[in-house]
């Protein structure tokens, strides 16, 4: 899949013309969003831009976390909605039972396998997540697509882009033995970032035209006018 997808040989467009895009999306894991996808971006970036207005890098990453959904639209493959949205988790350790629907993991040969089923599995104590492979979904999708751009956001920007659908690590904590000191650092602005992604979804729609010229211009800031999807 990745390797398929590393090609970036779908389609070469901006950012704003992704967001814009990504309006013909409708994730199914989502039981709260009824409005167009381009609305909770901006709700995000909003909320976020509030109370952090001098990390524009934050803005930005609320803009664009969700991006990779793209990857449901017959253009870019119409994968299925379980290979794209949803909870993610590392695959090559023991899968951890705070994992949602864990019971329909015993179902995965991985779970029985003794490479791959200790708590270490094939990685080692705080190896570094970006030495672990995650399951994939419009988070990893995203993030290769920032780096293999060029882009100029900072590598907590990044990891919020990764690891914001990695919800056994939000919300109990599992898989931290398997963090760098550096995850940790960045893992203290997923942390807040988290909190605008799950609550800042409102009936109230924002003005879209209003504060369009603003995320151009850090859209400006961090990434090329186009990009290889």
């Amino acid at each position: 899949m990745r390797e398929e997808y590393e090609k970036l040989d779908k389609a070469e467009m901006s950012i704003w013309d992704c967001c814009e895009l990504l309006n013909e999306v409708v994730d199914e894991s989502d039981p709260d969003l009824d409005e167009p996808q381009i609305q909770h971006l901006l709700q995000s970036a909003e909320a976020i831009r509030k109370d952090y207005p001098y990390e524009d890098w934050l803005h930005l990453a609320a803009l664009i976390h969700d991006l990779g959904k793209i990857l449901t639209l017959p253009q870019f493959g119409g994968l299925p909605q379980w290979a794209v949205v949803g909870d993610t988790f590392p695959v090559g350790c023991a899968f951890d039972e705070s994992n949602i629907h864990y019971k329909y993991f015993k179902d995965n040969p991985d779970f029985h396998n003794p490479a791959y089923n200790t708590k270490n599995g094939i990685y080692y104590p705080n190896c570094g997540l970006k030495n672990v492979s995650m399951s994939w979904g419009h988070d990893d999708y995203m993030y290769m697509v920032a780096k293999a751009n060029g882009t100029t956001l900072p590598e907590a920007a990044l990891f919020i882009i990764r690891y914001h659908s990695f919800y056994p690590v939000h919300t109990l904590g599992a898989y931290k033995h398997l963090m760098s000191e550096e995850d940790a650092k960045n893992f203290k602005w997923l942390k807040i970032f988290n909190k605008y992604d799950l609550y800042s979804k409102s009936k109230v729609l924002i003005d879209v035209e209003e504060i369009k010229p603003y995320y151009l211009s850090i859209i400006d800031k961090y990434f090329p006018a186009k990009l290889r999807w």
